[in-house]
């Protein structure tokens, strides 16, 4: 069998399974409920795993080990990156998971998170929804374009095609099937995805490990040099570098296309489980990617070309197995990049169509009228990310770094305040949402144009003066009203009865 060929059937038969599962699913969105929230149907193990595989990303298999690969630097960066996710996904099935499911609820049965702000602090004007649309829409355009990127970046190393080809070949599998099935489509293929991404995390490490002789003769190959992850002198860690890495963990609490899966769980209850099963994917999954950077050091005779540095996995897959396995393998990277980029388009064309067409223009539109232009959204969104991901030289990672950190730190501290605040008030969630975003990308400019202190995570700066924004504007404004604090003490209560 010619192994190009082989390759190209694994993979082909996989993208078949995904998009037959979008035709199903289609025939079953009869609401924009259905489209977008799945009718608040999942179960504990499809929450879970849908979450982290959108979560994670194709970064997980590309951005990351990439930076791992790098240098001795770029490993403990994504050491340290690892662990603040770590930390990050942790916090937000404790503390969000739970109560943003039941709020979510109480607060008229809200949909979307811009669906959920408004109805929480009775947003008739409707500023708060808009600025939280328009933040959904243009962060996820950057978001999807960096998967759009990955894609790219996988079909061009795999097939005899240029990295246009690979840009729109991958764009538009991941389109069709986002746009026929909804949420359940996107969500049932995360579980698959989310199952393949650990299978593959779990047996590229191990053959490498076995390639090279054992567990001992890989460690002791090792430079020590990697382990020391706190500062020591040789420049490679610094207190700075740190902080911008654990300050990953903050975006946990404002990723829509995350958010939303706990508010599509069936019962308050079922977060307990899928917490587990969540925790227990991503500490294996994080721990093999970073590990990737050094086992390919070991494993390459040569080190890659200047620039490539983020297609490490898909080199060592193509290097040490057959047509069939490395077939299998690579689909597991494309499940990452498909997992993420659907999820994120189908947020952002949810804010596009429920918060900002139904929500602004067309506020009699029908079920039917809403569901279709989502559809037209999800299309003018691709394209348009597809634009945006045209130049070959793009990087993975620092792509998902900056939208990660707009979208954390707009909805982040809105999100989390909003759950446990009382006296939280509109006013204070609109200053929050828009120093969030405009903070993000005031300091993402003074990080590549100043540096020194300012070379900081641009998140971590923006999540702490939203939070101190929502806090002034607050106080400053009168006590919410009575039925406000009445639907915050009975979103409580449901989300420790239920």
């Amino acid at each position: 069998m010619d192994r190009q060929f082989g390759i190209f059937m694994v993979i082909a038969i996989y993208m078949v399974i995904m998009i037959s599962i979008g035709f199903y699913y289609a025939r079953r969105n009869t609401t924009v409920s259905d489209y977008v929230l799945g009718g608040r149907s999942l179960g504990p193990w499809v929450t879970a795993l849908s979450a982290q595989a959108s979560d994670m990303s194709g970064w997980l298999l590309t951005g990351l080990p990439g930076l791992a690969y790098l240098s001795l630097a770029g490993f403990k960066e994504a050491s340290w990156t690892a662990i603040g996710l770590l930390i990050g996904t942790f916090l937000n099935w404790v503390f969000v998971a739970r109560r943003l499911r039941s709020f979510t609820e109480v607060s008229q049965n809200s949909l979307t998170l811009p669906d959920y702000l408004q109805n929480r602090f009775r947003d008739k004007s409707s500023i708060l929804k808009t600025a939280t649309a328009v933040a959904s829409v243009v962060f996820f355009l950057v978001y999807t374009s960096s998967m759009f990127v990955a894609g790219a970046k996988l079909f061009s190393t795999i097939f005899p095609l240029t990295y246009t080809q690979g840009l729109l070949v991958g764009s538009l599998i991941i389109i069709s099937y986002t746009f026929l099935g909804g949420f359940l489509a996107v969500c049932t293929t995360d579980a698959i995805q989310g199952m393949l991404m650990f299978f593959a995390l779990m047996v590229v490490p191990m053959t490498v490990v076995s390639a090279v002789g054992g567990v001992g003769t890989t460690f002791a190959s090792i430079d020590p040099a990697n382990w020391q992850l706190f500062p020591n002198g040789d420049g490679s860690v610094t207190w700075l570098l740190i902080a911008s890495s654990l300050a990953w963990g903050l975006g946990y609490f404002g990723q829509p296309h995350i958010l939303v899966r706990f508010m599509a769980i069936e019962k308050p209850k079922d977060i307990k489980p899928a917490t587990i099963v969540a925790m227990v994917w991503v500490s294996i999954t994080l721990f093999a990617a970073v590990m990737i950077g050094p086992l390919g050091h070991l494993f390459l005779d040569a080190p890659l070309a200047d620039g490539q540095h983020e297609t490490i996995f898909m080199v060592l897959i193509n290097s040490m197995f057959g047509p069939i396995l490395t077939g299998v393998f690579m689909s597991a990277i494309l499940a990452a990049i498909m997992s993420t980029a659907a999820s994120q388009l189908l947020v952002a064309s949810s804010a596009l169509s429920n918060d900002l067409y139904k929500g602004l223009f067309r506020k009699n539109a029908s079920e039917r009228e809403t569901m279709n232009v989502s559809r037209i959204a999800v299309l003018v969104i691709s394209f348009t990310a597809i634009f945006l991901g045209m130049d070959p030289n793009s990087s993975i990672f620092g792509i998902v770094s900056f939208a990660w950190a707009g979208l954390g730190a707009s909805f982040g501290p809105a999100v989390l305040m909003s759950l446990y605040w009382k006296r939280m008030t509109l006013k204070g969630a609109i200053a929050g949402v828009i120093t969030g975003a405009v903070g993000s990308v005031a300091f993402y400019w003074l990080k590549v144009n100043v540096g020194g202190i300012f070379s900081v995570y641009e998140l971590l700066p923006a999540f702490i003066l939203a939070i101190a924004a929502i806090v002034v504007f607050s106080l400053l404004d009168k006590e919410p009203s009575k039925d406000m604090l009445d639907e915050f003490d009975a979103a409580v209560k449901h989300s420790k009865e239920n």
